[in-house]
């Protein structure tokens, strides 16, 4: 069956890898962004299975817009992919209340309000497949990346909830966690840096910024692979709840696993012995 795919944050990097591979296979895609000509310019225009339409999920009414004219389109959203978002990152005392409240309402109420606007589309077809896009930075954390990090831990709490009531309407839920990938994440026009100059974390600090600089551009993820893993995962009748996508996040998730299994058994009995007499 074609399907009808809603991605955000469709005009480069990862959403428009999706987008592209959704396409190639021969699916409907309604491709969203803050400027539909990037979008345009990206997956190229006059294909009629392409709607491209401006969508900035932190903007109060526009998920509820778009929504409704993908569906005056298509008439259904089979697949929404939820990447639309980017990273806050520094140390966080060196980041400043309004720093988290713009993380978070991209990343997190961002994502909250175009769930919110398709669910109700989803519920009536009784299908549908919701992909959002956490990270490794939402399995664990890491120094200069408190802001993203608590931002993508909530996509994941969410996503966990939501899986669970939405189960039994025959859609499914998964939390895509992808590693580094050869995207722009990086670069000055997409990631937000505080520097604030505390002392104490000056060696920390460089240390993070030598990092980001030397990784990026070259990160080892392939961006059209990770869209190919996720059109396959479109397709499954049982996909998983997580996906991690990259050899570096299954890494981290091994480890994280390893790590935690290691701790939970050591103070087990401690844990165990809290609970009171009735």
């Amino acid at each position: 069956m074609t399907k009808t795919w809603f991605v955000t944050g469709a005009s480069r990097g990862l959403g428009a890898a999706i987008a592209t591979a959704a396409l190639d296979a021969g699916d409907r895609v309604v491709a969203t962004g803050r400027d539909p000509a990037a979008i345009t310019a990206a997956l190229g225009a006059g294909e009629d299975r392409l709607l491209a339409l401006r969508l900035d999920v932190a903007a109060a009414g526009e998920a509820e817009a778009a929504a409704a004219a993908a569906l005056e389109r298509f008439g259904r959203i089979d697949v929404l992919v939820n990447n639309a978002g980017y990273g806050h990152l520094g140390l966080f005392e060196e980041t400043a209340p309004e720093d988290a409240e713009r993380q978070f309402a991209t990343n997190v109420f961002g994502l909250f309000a175009v769930t919110r606007a398709v669910l109700p589309a989803m519920r009536r077809q009784r299908s549908g497949h919701v992909f959002n896009l956490s990270s490794i930075a939402g399995v664990r954390g890491g120094p200069g990346g408190s802001l993203y990090c608590a931002s993508k831990f909530a996509v994941a709490g969410f996503s966990e909830s939501l899986a669970n009531e939405v189960a039994g309407l025959g859609i499914k839920v998964t939390i895509v966690e992808p590693g580094f990938f050869r995207t722009d994440f990086l670069d000055p026009r997409s990631v937000a840096i505080s520097t604030g100059g505390i002392e104490d974390y000056r060696t920390l600090s460089e240390q993070i910024h030598t990092l980001y600089r030397e990784r990026n551009h070259q990160q080892a993820g392939d961006p059209a692979k990770l869209a190919a893993a996720l059109v396959r995962l479109a397709g499954e009748a049982e996909p998983p709840l997580h996906f991690a996508v990259g050899s570096d996040a299954v890494e981290v998730v091994s480890t994280k696993l390893a790590n935690w299994t290691r701790e939970f058994e050591a103070w087990r009995a401690l844990s165990a012995s809290t609970d009171g007499a009735f």
